[in-house]
């Protein structure tokens, strides 16, 4: 699916104010819950995505150095970092501010703060019993980028896989192992979180599981 920049923006831009808007709608108690990412609470992973834009080359390479080159134990060290600084309302404030920023972290190709948005309202909706639709366009555009960049782990956990959308006329990924399922439960599926597999069917979860995490048996 070849998009331009202008409408990776565009979509970057209202799924950030969504994202605003679910923030807003939390109950003081829900900041503290856990999330899909274990090392974030909501209060920390609302502070990733506030940080997202405002993170520049000279933060990267401070932040590699403090975590000897661990990409993700860096992001999670500025998001923690940064969530003991500003309140829920500050950050919520900044992620509005910046919402049709295009400016990205070093090495990030333009869609990646899009799946980032889509992939972490996720995170935050569904360990609180929320439901949080995905517009369709901006998933598979997510999901084919998911699938083939090195960044996001995929090529490995959804090796041999043929992905099938059951809410969208979407397929991607080849394979003798068809995993078949909503563009939201997929797209958490291939970037390793185990809760997507629930809704899916098919030989190729048990394949993604092996991979997700924690590895799921299904």
């Amino acid at each position: 699916m070849d998009v331009d920049e202008g409408r990776i923006l565009a979509w970057t831009e209202a799924e950030r104010l969504s994202f605003a808007d679910l923030l807003e709608e939390l109950d003081e108690k829900d900041w503290s819950a856990n999330t899909l990412c274990p090392k974030w609470t909501v209060h920390e992973l609302a502070a990733h995505l506030a940080l997202s834009p405002r993170t520049g080359l000279k933060d990267t390479i401070i932040g590699a150095i403090k975590a000897r080159g661990d990409w993700d134990r860096m992001t999670a060290d500025q998001a923690i970092e940064h969530a003991t600084r500003f309140t829920s309302a500050e950050l919520v404030a900044q992620i509005r501010e910046d919402a049709g920023s295009d400016h990205r972290s070093p090495g990030a190709k333009p869609i990646d703060p899009l799946a980032d948005v889509l992939i972490h309202g996720q995170d935050i909706a569904r360990p609180l019993g929320r439901t949080r639709p995905m517009p369709e366009q901006p998933a598979i555009a997510a999901l084919e980028h998911i699938l083939a960049s090195p960044f996001w782990g995929a090529r490995k956990r959804c090796k041999g896989v043929k992905m099938i959308a059951t809410d969208a006329d979407w397929t991607g990924g080849t394979g003798p192992d068809e995993v078949r399922g909503p563009l939201a439960d997929l797209l958490l599926a291939a970037t390793g979180r185990g809760t997507g597999l629930a809704a899916l069917t098919g030989p190729g979860t048990q394949r993604i599981g092996a991979h997700c995490n924690p590895p799921v048996e299904v």
